[in-house]
């Protein structure tokens, strides 16, 4: 059993940073991804950004510029760095990872970020 254990959400002032944490604990097999998710009430959730195990990047258009994905292949962690964060990248994130061979979609249990303007 795989689990996503999420930490480094809190309170910050626009134009400020935060870096979350995420670490993946259990059988972990194959290629897969690892990635952030955020979502507010009354909307789906949304992907933030993703890094592939070959070390490929995609962020959502709303963060490129601000926001920078990392892993550790090694220790399974992926960390996300928020800079110049904005009141409505208010939400809480969640942390992800995909295995390819076989499928799984595993989730972490959600960490609150606000940002007061």
């Amino acid at each position: 059993q795989v689990q996503l254990v999420e930490s480094g959400g809190g309170l910050v002032q626009a134009g400020g940073s935060l870096r979350l944490s995420c670490a993946a604990s259990g059988s972990i097999f194959g290629v897969n991804a690892m990635g952030w998710y955020r979502q507010t009430p009354g909307k789906q959730r949304e992907l933030v950004a993703v890094i592939f195990s070959g070390g490929i990047t995609k962020y959502a258009d709303s963060v490129k510029g601000r926001f920078t994905i990392a892993r550790d292949n090694a220790k399974n962690t992926v960390d996300l760095q928020m800079n110049s964060l904005k009141p409505e990248d208010t939400a809480i994130y969640y942390c992800s990872l995909v295995t390819y061979v076989p499928r799984n979609d595993y989730w972490g249990q959600g960490t609150q970020v606000t940002v007061s303007s």
